[in-house]
């Protein structure tokens, strides 16, 4: 039932009254006493509440001297003007202020200096120019900071967005990190995604992915390299917003964007079992938010996309390199150093110098031209990711070293080392002892080098089950599943089906369908054609 308001109360308990209801009893029906079924009958119009003073502050004595410090700073050196410390110390030192909070100063003085600037003619009120956009002409670009639930664990992934100033059309990408790898590879699948490039100016912040320096207070900024290069790529031009957070309205749109598309599709928190997963759900969002309508736009994003989609920039054929390389070298611990965090790779290069290509979300490592380990990208600082592969020929010389190696930890937690490779391991230690029964192991571990890692798995459940703990039969147990999932039974249909069929028609039979054309023998027919001979004695003209 809606709530009745004031007025209508005072309607309702006025036609009870002309139609002889006492007072009492319209006090009991409506709920309410004598003064105001008193005031209904005077009256149809309520009066308005009565307003009450408004309660004094601790700190309205000391209002006049916070006032002429907030002048005085007006005409001071800019660093040698009050904070808020200093100004809190002189009230309670020279003024003798007690029992008045620090945040309660703070928030009068954010409220009074403005005014107080503006009273002196040196703050006049901040005023937004609304913005036209042609099509096709300029977008915006920022990082936001999003949470999702990676493999079970909460972490916090950066989120780029590039946002068409026309239409409204965004695309977005999740990145591990927010350094110069993800600003690029943000750029290249937006623009991949768009079909084109903006053929006016992109606006940014002065992010360090871009911008080396600001040069004093003007527009001026010295870039990176990099960036330099890349924008000459694509062949667009950059437009960096004011410092702080006073530039931030003028590229309004994609912060606004971000918060949009955070508040919509990351609530509740999404569980994902890689950053690729979660690229492909954002794609799908951005995919369905072409139907939508931005305030009270007559037509949708994709709608007003398509008129400008026509009148972008076409892209280059072949994409940039996105990624940074780093030629690190391989420590006893054979792992590698690539910004504060730590990568394995094989045993066999420990004390050389390898070439590392690191991407936004991945690193690839070369020896020469070989790529010799992957790794997904560690989100923090001073974090370790071992692959437990890599140190399998050091295992075999020291098998007692795995037990408690920080690489099977790993291998536990990402699913790659199986409750059943614990169950075979324990039994080829019962039957063989610790340290041969850890060398078997270490020997299955091998497998999965050439073989794929669910058949290894099925290999050892059926050995353990045989009672075979030697590496050897794991290796025919998982080459026999292997064959037998790669060779389905055909299903065999002959013309004249009878007792006894012709083994070469089975065959034939069980081969796939020929699709290709029928040759042609239209070479040939010249071999058929005579030509005429010429007569003896006969002349050409």
């Amino acid at each position: 039932m809606p709530r009745q308001t004031k007025v209508e109360l005072y309607a309702a308990i006025r036609r009870d009254a002309r139609a002889g209801m006492s007072g009492r009893a319209l006090q009991t029906k409506y709920g309410v006493g004598w003064r105001t079924v008193q005031a209904a009958t005077n009256t149809a119009w309520p009066s308005e509440r009565k307003k009450y003073p408004t309660r004094g502050s601790k700190l309205d004595p000391f209002k006049p001297f916070i006032d002429e410090v907030l002048r005085a700073d007006l005409r001071a050196p800019r660093k040698q003007r009050h904070t808020i410390k200093r100004l809190y110390a002189r009230l309670l030192d020279e003024h003798g202020m007690a029992d008045v909070a620090y945040q309660t100063l703070r928030d009068y003085v954010a409220e009074r200096k403005p005014q107080v600037r503006a009273e002196a003619g040196k703050g006049p009120a901040e005023v937004f120019i609304r913005q036209t956009h042609r099509p096709g002409e300029e977008a915006e670009v920022d990082f936001g900071d999003v949470t999702v639930r990676l493999r079970g664990e909460l972490v916090m992934v950066c989120l780029f967005a590039l946002r068409m100033s026309f239409s409204g059309k965004a695309v977005h990408r999740c990145f591990l990190s927010a350094g110069q790898e993800a600003f690029f590879e943000g750029h290249v699948h937006a623009f991949e995604v768009l079909g084109g490039v903006p053929f006016g100016k992109i606006r940014y912040d002065n992010l360090r992915a871009a911008v080396a320096r600001v040069i004093g207070f003007a527009r001026l900024r010295e870039e990176s390299d990099r960036w330099t290069a890349f924008r000459s790529h694509y062949d667009f031009d950059a437009f960096y917003c004011r410092p702080g957070i006073e530039g931030a309205h003028e590229k309004g749109g994609v912060e606004g964007q971000i918060g949009w598309f955070r508040r919509n599709h990351f609530v509740p928190i999404p569980e994902v079992e890689s950053i690729d997963e979660l690229n492909e759900m954002v794609d799908a969002w951005d995919i369905a938010d072409e139907q939508r309508r931005i305030g009270a736009r007559p037509r949708t994003i994709g709608d007003l996309f398509a008129a400008e989609k026509s009148l972008l920039k076409p892209i280059p054929d072949e994409p940039p390199e996105t990624g940074r390389w780093f030629t690190p070298r391989v420590d006893k611990f054979s792992q590698i150093t690539v910004r504060t965090n730590h990568y394995s790779v094989p045993v066999r290069l420990i004390g050389r110098q390898v070439r590392v290509l690191l991407h936004a979300s991945h690193l690839v490592v070369f020896d020469s031209r070989t790529v010799v380990a992957r790794h997904e990208r560690l989100p923090a600082k001073g974090q370790t990711r071992l692959d437990l592969d890599h140190y399998l020929e050091a295992l075999l010389r020291k098998p007692g070293a795995l037990p408690g190696a920080t690489a099977l930890d790993q291998a536990r937690a990402a699913g790659k080392f199986t409750p059943v490779h614990e169950a075979w391991w324990s039994a080829a230690r019962h039957a063989h002892g610790e340290r041969d029964g850890t060398r078997a192991l270490i020997e299955v571990l091998l497998l999965h080098r050439y073989l794929p890692h669910d058949h290894v798995v099925a290999g050892l459940a059926a050995a353990l089950q045989a009672g075979a703990l030697t590496a050897d039969a794991v290796a025919l147990e998982a080459r026999k599943i292997g064959e037998s999932a790669a060779s389905e039974p055909a299903v065999v249909e002959l013309d004249e089906p009878g007792p006894v069929s012709s083994l070469t028609r089975r065959r034939l039979a069980a081969l796939p369908p020929d699709r290709r054309p029928l040759p042609s023998v239209a070479a040939y027919d010249q071999l058929l054609r005579r030509t005429p001979s010429t007569t003896k004695g006969s002349t050409t003209a």
